[in-house]
């Protein structure tokens, strides 16, 4: 397994994107991540949001680690079940799945159901909550399955973002390392 350089650690925030004071946010300033800038960040289109993920990945100089967040852990399992690129990907960090089988969820992001639930070709790690407004934690329990995803349960963290108060998130960063240093694997 090769190490990953910091460009190739990909951030794919979820629904509205992540703010300034997101993890995410703060781990692309402090490390060097790149995120994947959707096009329509308020409206978003599983289709034109697996193709930019898709377009990131081609023009990417080796190996990549996806970081995602809320509807990008759902844009990671459906991007992997059509893409052909998925040998580049050495593995996922899946933190805080949004679950657009809701039903106050389906209205707003309707091209995102069924979440597709094949599993993953690359090692991932999902996180989840015991008090996610967005996904609870027996779903994400199921998704980690499905995925093949090994399960972290984060206790009590809401949906594991900047309202977590997680600030630089150096837990959430020494799960990353386990994906991308392989002498941690």
């Amino acid at each position: 397994m090769n190490i990953v350089k910091p460009e190739n650690v990909l951030i794919l925030p979820g629904w509205q994107n992540s703010g300034p004071g997101h993890w995410q946010s703060r781990w692309e300033t402090l490390h060097g991540f790149r995120r994947v800038d959707q096009h329509d960040w308020m409206t978003p289109r599983r289709g034109d949001w697996i193709a930019r993920l898709e377009d990131v990945i081609l023009g990417s100089d080796g190996p990549v680690v996806l970081v995602a967040h809320s509807l990008g852990c759902i844009l990671t399992a459906a991007w992997a079940q059509v893409s052909r690129s998925t040998a580049r990907v050495q593995g996922a960090l899946l933190v805080a799945p949004g679950d657009p089988e809701r039903d106050e969820l389906r209205g707003v992001l309707p091209s995102w159901a069924p979440i597709v639930r094949d599993r993953l070709p690359f090692p991932s790690l999902l996180l989840g909550s015991h008090d996610d407004p967005y996904c609870s934690l027996a779903k994400a329990q199921s998704l980690a399955d499905a995925w093949g995803s090994r399960f972290i349960d984060c206790g009590p963290c809401g949906h594991i973002n900047a309202e977590s108060g997680l600030g630089d998130w150096p837990d959430g960063l020494a799960l990353l390392r386990e994906l991308t240093d392989p002498k941690d694997i």
